[in-house]
């Protein structure tokens, strides 16, 4: 972003007794421009000054915090409550940042995928958000929330072990495949169960797949959000509410529904 300021001085014309001298100091970034004059006339002083914005933040024009230098993935400046100023607090929030960022990705495209193939009628399943309350004949409530329990509990504790202690994970023996899990860094275990495609086999020369990924997570995180509301507001899937605005686009908005919905 470039900020172009300009200001204009009067300045006596000089005569032939005497030699002007330009009493204005230049300062760094400030161009200095003097328009010819006649006599009998004034001279006008145009002072430009351009100043070039480093990098982009969240609010144009705004100073972030010294703590957030860009150097991160995503970094623009956003954090008025100060919550990375400790650097080790700042290694935690960008690692809970990014496992929120990837679940919110999968939570929105499974909610879609299954409201979509319900609404369509091509598979008979419950609305994203009475899913949990669905009862299992191979197994009951209590069990598949303990197989559950145990299984996200050794997968978190595993992650937070490659967050204290980088690459410690793919030490020593997981069934043949504690290769497959060895970390690129952390949080981007990488191998070949979690980067198939082999996006980011350098991760230090991945900035731009880093970037994609945590706008897109942040993206993900605020249509859950959104998503939350809906479901709380009109009761139904996120497609009913598309289907039916789209049926009457100037009537069917969130604005006739809040205001609906507090009637």
């Amino acid at each position: 972003m470039v900020l172009v300021v300009g200001r204009g001085f009067l300045v006596q014309p000089c005569s032939s007794s005497f030699i002007c001298k330009n009493v204005y100091k230049p300062l760094s970034g400030v161009t200095n421009t003097f328009w010819p004059t006649r006599p009998g006339t004034t001279r006008c002083l145009t002072q430009s000054v351009v100043r070039a914005q480093l990098r982009p933040t969240w609010l144009p024009g705004l100073d972030p915090p010294p703590y957030l230098d860009g150097s991160l993935p995503g970094d623009f400046g956003f954090d008025p409550l100060g919550l990375g100023e400790d650097p080790e607090s700042l290694k935690w929030y960008v690692q809970a940042e990014l496992v929120h960022a990837r679940f919110a990705m999968l939570g929105v495209a499974g909610i879609l995928l299954t409201d979509l193939l319900r609404v369509t009628g091509i598979s008979n399943i419950p609305v994203w958000y009475e899913a949990g309350a669905v009862k299992f004949k191979f197994a009951n409530t209590e069990t598949l929330f303990i197989v559950q329990l145990i299984l996200m509990g050794f997968v978190e504790t595993k992650r937070y072990m490659d967050f204290v202690s980088p690459g410690s994970q793919a030490e020593g023996p997981f069934f043949g495949i504690e290769a497959a899990f060895e970390g690129l860094e952390p949080g981007y275990p990488g191998g070949p169960l979690l980067n198939p495609l082999g996006l980011a086999k350098d991760i230090t020369k991945s900035r731009d797949w880093k970037l994609k990924e945590i706008k897109n997570g942040r993206l993900a995180m605020v249509a859950m959000l959104g998503i939350f509301v809906q479901a709380s507001v009109t009761h139904v899937g996120p497609i009913d509410n598309l289907v039916e605005h789209l049926s009457n686009p100037w009537h069917k908005t969130i604005v006739q529904t809040l205001a609906n919905s507090g009637s």
